[in-house]
């Protein structure tokens, strides 16, 4: 028999944790690597409802698993050594957690790399963890065009807009992943659950303001609390302050549905911890206008719902960024890049860079990518 190695939290075990299993051993022996206490907390930001030897324990009982382990190591890539000293067949991965360096290091290795097609148990419906955690329904959000223009150093220079939309938590994003997850983890101090009823425009401003509170020394950009407060999609116009001097909505469902379709995100890792993207900045009144035309491309083409404009305004967007912003990219990132441009028409980095995920613009499914839901209720 082959020896098939997947890894992963399988915090609350459940039906879609077993299906995976199954699915995964249908190539052959199955061997579990299980992320330690310590590896979620860095890359969730939250402690784990069952512990480590609690996970151990109910993984190694299921009949599909050959053998378990606590993974040794740390960080998104915490069973490298475990893998080598087992020396898989197969290493098998869900959607959400393809990752191009995992992908790379089976090809160093010699190991076959197969992504799971999610396929429920028959007659079960689809799980997850992140929609067994309903308890807190607070959405993350994608910034599509215009990125630090929130910022007033680069709006001063050149006003221009940041178009977003909130997404529901259907995944259970990485911290430091350029989805506003700082800004998530203060809403759920403010409010646990879910933004409440009332003026999303003064609610975003409340967060706003809990995250950066009298002498934050840098302070989140806006476009984050508003992202994550404000449904559906939406244009923010920056003109030299923190907080814009236009908001416009739009909730059409016909849109926000045009956009779910044609948006593919791919893993990539976590920022590391000493990631510092202000570093070796060149900000110039020349490529902020840059970044600002292209986000005003970017939402006349969403209204025209015109994926050519809008997959190069988006790649507009993202060059205008990195002129700026360089530390926003690294020589992997650009590789993970090369590899997708060919399918799609645009592409972005998520957030500030220096990991999180890459969006990209295309008409036909990405390849190991994964799609999201635009929140619509106010």
């Amino acid at each position: 028999m082959k020896k098939v190695f997947v890894s992963g939290c399988y915090d609350m075990l459940h039906s879609g944790h077993v299906a995976f299993f199954e699915e995964a051993a249908g190539y052959g022996d199955l061997y579990v690597g299980i992320g330690s206490d310590k590896t979620i907390s860095e890359l969730k930001a939250r402690k784990t409802v069952n512990n480590e030897q609690e996970r151990l324990y109910m993984i190694k009982s299921l009949k599909f698993v050959k053998d378990a382990w606590i993974n040794s190591g740390n960080g998104l890539m915490d069973f490298v050594h475990e893998m080598e000293a087992l020396k898989p067949d197969i290493f098998f991965v869900n959607s959400d957690g393809h990752s191009a360096l995992k992908e790379q290091l089976c090809k160093d290795l010699g190991i076959q790399y197969v992504v799971s097609q999610r396929i429920p148990h028959g007659g079960l419906p689809p799980r997850s963890t992140t929609a067994l955690r309903e308890e807190c329904r607070i959405p993350y959000r994608i910034d599509l065009a215009g990125g630090w223009l929130d910022q007033p150093n680069v709006s001063g220079l050149y006003p221009g807009p940041v178009l977003t939309i909130s997404i529901e938590p259907d995944y259970e994003f990485n911290d430091r992943s350029g989805m506003s997850t700082s800004s998530r983890k203060k809403a759920i101090e403010l409010w646990q659950v879910d933004i409440p009823a009332g003026d999303k425009e003064k609610l975003a401003k409340t967060l706003f303001c809990f995250e950066n509170p009298p002498g934050t020394k840098y302070v989140s950009g806006s476009q984050d609390s508003l992202g994550i407060v404000l449904p559906g999609l939406n244009r923010l116009h920056y003109d030299g302050d923190f907080w814009p001097a236009e908001i416009e909505k739009v909730l059409d469902d016909e849109i926000l549905s045009w956009i779910e379709k044609r948006l593919w995100l791919v893993p990539l890792y976590p920022r590391h911890n000493d990631y510092d993207v202000l570093s070796n900045t060149d900000i110039t009144t020349e490529k902020a206008k840059a970044l600002s035309l292209a986000a005003d491309k970017a939402w006349k083409a969403l209204k025209e719902k015109d994926i050519r404009l809008f997959g190069e305004s988006v790649r507009e967007s993202f060059e205008a960024q990195i002129a700026m912003y360089p530390h926003m990219v690294s020589s992997d990132i650009f590789d993970v890049i090369s590899k997708y441009k060919d399918q799609a028409l645009g592409w972005k980095l998520s957030g500030a860079g220096g990991g999180g995920y890459l969006t990209f613009v295309s008409e036909k499914p990405i390849e190991n990518a994964i799609q999201i839901r635009i929140r619509r209720a106010e």
